[in-house]
């Protein structure tokens, strides 16, 4: 299954994207949609607009240095080398972005980068989940880009501030289950930034795997329908380059991971009207 939510004729819905078709689906939450009962005639995938597949997620965690190649890059601006022990950061629920959508360039800092990424999505509860059975609380898996403000993210002890800006957390197009992904290890995963490769791995390739990432979240807390796992980047961050290649307006990011599909996204100056009270 291929779970997509999007935009069309007024209305925000979530569907099974077949091929070139959205089929709708009963369902106006992230869970009520996982029971998958079709409801609607399709449509087709060119007359709707694909938001990102979860709304508003409870928590979106991203692990940090969690590929050999990017942590030996990442020295000059995480202070660290390859972890023995997972680092951990959360992006806030307002990073949240739509696969195709624009992402912004703050007004406070010209360092952003990319960071393409496979991302799980959690479909039970679980706490305290062996590495062996924690594949059964994930709902599927996506596509998606941790944008990363450097300068902040140097700044802030716990990557806090430079991990969760507005727009920063893109996932899609579709959420797709395990057993249509395939094996996860031999995913390929590659960002360009317009048109120029950058990134390449395999989740083969990560220190601490899906299961064992699983196996850490829920010896603390309980991962609950909708959370999302940023689950490490490989080599090839803007950062990593001397010197640096920051992304600026009009850049075009593209995110592929082989089987799943790819998020593409336009970097754009923050608006204006982004500054609001109340």
């Amino acid at each position: 299954m291929r779970l997509v939510r999007f935009a069309a004729a007024g209305e925000i819905r979530f569907g099974h994207l077949e091929g070139d078709t959205v089929v709708p689906i009963a369902g106006e939450t992230f869970t009520e949609a996982l029971a998958g009962r079709e409801r609607g005639a399709p449509l087709a995938l060119s007359a709707v607009h694909l938001l990102s597949p979860v709304p508003r997620p409870g928590k979106i965690l991203g692990i940090g240095v969690n590929y050999a190649a990017h942590a030996a890059e990442s020295v000059s601006f995480v202070n660290t080398a390859k972890p023995d022990v997972q680092k951990w950061f959360n992006k806030q629920a307002t990073a949240i972005n739509g696969p195709y959508a624009p992402v912004h360039l703050p007004k406070v800092s010209a360092q952003l980068d990319y960071e393409g990424e496979l991302v799980v999505v959690i479909g039970q509860h679980g706490r305290h989940v062996p590495p062996e059975r924690a594949m059964e609380i994930v709902a599927g898996v996506t596509v998606g880009c941790d944008y990363s403000v450097r300068d902040w993210q140097k700044a802030s002890q716990t990557m806090l501030m430079g991990k969760g800006f507005d727009t920063h957390a893109v996932i899609g197009p579709a959420i797709v289950t395990l057993d249509e992904a395939g094996d996860l290890n031999d995913l390929e995963i590659a960002t360009f930034v317009n048109g120029e490769r950058r990134q390449d791995g395999t989740p083969r390739d990560m220190i601490h795997d899906i299961p064992a990432q699983i196996a850490h979240l829920t010896a603390a807390f309980t991962l609950e329908p909708g959370d999302v796992i940023f689950t490490g980047t490989p080599a090839g961050v803007g950062a990593g380059y001397d010197p640096p290649r920051w992304l600026r307006p009009g850049d075009r990011v593209r995110v592929e991971i082989s089987g799943l599909g790819h998020v593409e996204n336009e970097i754009i100056t923050e608006p204006a009207s982004t500054a609001r009270i109340g």
